[in-house]
């Protein structure tokens, strides 16, 4: 392989934070109101990433419940240093607690510790460790001067105590005059000067990756005069990859640098279903600043490093294990056990409950996230609905954002919510024993087909417009997930819906 393909992780992964330790690389992305959160990934090439757990999989580790969509947990940063892993992270809009919090760990594959909770306001904390044994901690806030400001400061952050210490310093507020959301900070020392990496415009088309640098870590910071080190602004937005920003710097053992960042893959128009995933360009230095050649693009030349592919995951999932694929995810903090791979072996069974998608809840659903533009997703479904319940596929964007392929007491039902507003867009009969479910999608269009026999699919009502699975229609910051789903609509459960495979296949 002489080229990789941009995104290195497709689907909803922005964010990216990354560090080295030794030959092998670890990155951990944002992931919201979503459980378990905060995955870590393992790459030796910085191609080929392989999922290594989760920092978050323990209910008591974090509390997510009540969080709204595009909540819960934003922009970590990973960092290693004297054989311990650190990952500190905010939480916001949380019910029973916000705000910043450090996890640690002496495998990234876990398991990590408890959240302890940290000083200081605002989002996006990061931590450095300086070669003269002192650690520091940067993180962002809104100043109120206008909308949008904010700047970035400095505490010293002792390792021992995991907490903050010492004078706060205010080190940068922005690259540009006028300058709005300078945030995701990171530090670096490069040939003894201290680098200050941020992200600015906002995490939309207006994104950017600024760069400044000081001669002492607590500053002053002076501008790059060549700002944006690398933005997609420019290029306008019928460009094949938008929104370029938020990125963290990594160096191999032969001293090359690389950028991870976070772009979008228009599906139409501005719309982004599979929202801000996972990039990576790479970086050369020029006195003294990192140069990116300003932009990322589909294809780079590969790292000169031992190219290391991991296995393929299968793309069927017969739930045939003793636990869940880390693909998995559930909406925010579960506090029962309400799925299981034992009850029926070979079955993933989901318990149906009165809680729904609409709802800010941990409902009974299962989803992975969307990863390509053209996919196909397929399903078999053993389910016998009583009243109000529905089982079967959901393709998510938010509570408030969503469309169902489900078995109901009266038939197939292909059923959208949009604005908070729940319309059924097609009706199919009853299919006697399992029922097939299947998602097509084609870009902006998602086709529902259903069926009872192998081979044998009927489409169900028109494609569905797609774009109401963008944050850029339904708000946010999150991908389109889709999975597995069963409710009984606010009344109360007791049945189960078997499930006995999940496959999905990019076209």
């Amino acid at each position: 392989m002489t080229a990789f393909g941009n995104p290195v992780l497709p689907g909803c992964h922005p964010d990216p934070s990354v560090c080295r330790v030794g030959g092998d690389f670890y990155l951990v992305t944002s992931t919201f109101e979503w459980f378990p959160g905060l995955p870590v990934f393992h790459s030796r090439d910085l191609v080929h990433w392989r999922q290594v757990g989760h920092a978050l999989d323990r209910a008591g580790q974090l509390p997510l419940d009540g969080v709204p969509a595009s909540g819960g947990l934003y922009a970590p940063t990973l960092r290693h240093h004297d054989g311990t892993f650190y990952l500190v992270c905010t939480l916001v809009d949380g019910t029973r607690w916000s705000g910043h919090f450090v996890m640690t760990a002496s495998d990234a594959a876990g398991p990590w510790s408890d959240a302890r909770r940290l000083d200081g306001e605002g989002i996006d904390p990061s931590l450095f460790f300086d070669d003269d044994g002192r650690a520091w901690c940067t993180g962002t806030r809104p100043t109120g001067r206008y909308e949008g400001h904010t700047e970035i400061w400095l505490r010293e952050f002792d390792p021992s105590v995991l907490a903050l210490t010492g004078e706060e310093h205010v080190i940068w507020d922005g690259a540009v005059k006028g300058a709005i959301w300078s945030e995701g900070s990171h530090l670096y020392k490069v040939d003894g000067r201290y680098v200050l990496l941020t992200a600015e415009g906002g995490t939309a088309h207006d994104h950017a990756v600024m760069v400044a640098r000081a001669d002492a870590v607590t500053g002053p910071y002076e501008g790059n005069p060549r700002n944006p080190v690398l933005t997609h602004r420019n290029l306008g937005s019928g460009h094949p990859i938008v929104g370029a920003g938020h990125a963290d710097l990594v160096d191999t053992p032969d001293g090359e640098w690389w950028m991870v960042l976070l772009a979008m893959r228009p599906h139409h128009l501005d719309r982004c279903a599979l929202g801000r995933e996972t990039f990576l360009t790479p970086v050369t230095w020029e006195d003294g600043w990192p140069v990116t050649g300003g932009r990322v693009e589909p294809r780079h030349p590969v790292p000169s490093l031992p190219p290391h592919p991991w296995p393929a995951a299968p793309a069927c999932d017969h739930f045939d294990g003793p636990e869940l694929d880390p693909a998995w995810n559930m909406l925010r903090t579960p506090r029962e056990r309400w799925w299981s791979l034992t009850e029926r072996p070979g079955h993933l069974r989901l318990r149906v409950r009165p809680e729904t998608l609409a709802d800010v809840a941990n409902p009974s659903f299962l989803g992975r996230r969307q990863q390509h533009q053209d996919f196909a997703a397929f399903t078999s479904l053993d389910f016998a609905p009583a009243d109000e319940e529905r089982a079967g596929l959901a393709l998510v964007q938010n509570n408030d954002f969503h469309v169902l392929l489900v078995s109901t007491s009266q038939g197939v039902r292909l059923v959208g919510r949009e604005q908070g507003a729940e319309t059924v867009l097609a009706a199919g009969p009853a299919v006697p024993g399992p029922v097939r479910l299947a998602f097509e999608a084609h870009g902006r269009w998602y086709q529902a087909y259903y069926g009872s026999a192998p081979g044998e699919w009927a489409p169900l009502g028109p494609p569905v417009d797609g774009d109401l699975l963008s944050s850029q229609v339904a708000g946010g910051f999150t991908g389109a997930y889709i999975g597995l789903y069963a409710t009984s609509n606010g009344r109360a459960g007791g049945g189960h819906a078997d499930f006995a495979w999940f496959e999905y296949r990019p076209l």
